[in-house]
């Protein structure tokens, strides 16, 4: 007597893990930069954004958090 013998389905052939990656995965590190690259070629511009109430509220928790 013979013991049944079981196949993969088709999609487990495939293997591997799938290569794509989504859009925001380029997008979110590419505009962290920029972003950062701004803020070294216009200290000047950074300076006064801080001196709004609201943008140095913002600010402030910033560092509040990236200091834990």
């Amino acid at each position: 007597m013979s013991a049944p013998t079981y196949t993969r389905p088709p999609q487990a052939t495939r293997g591997g893990v799938d290569g794509r990656l989504p859009w925001w995965a380029l997008a979110l590190p590419v505009l962290a930069f920029v972003a950062l690259l701004l803020l070294i070629l216009e200290p000047a511009d950074a300076h006064a954004a801080a001196e709004q109430p609201a943008m140095a509220h913002l600010l402030e928790r910033l560092e509040q958090l990236t200091a834990r």
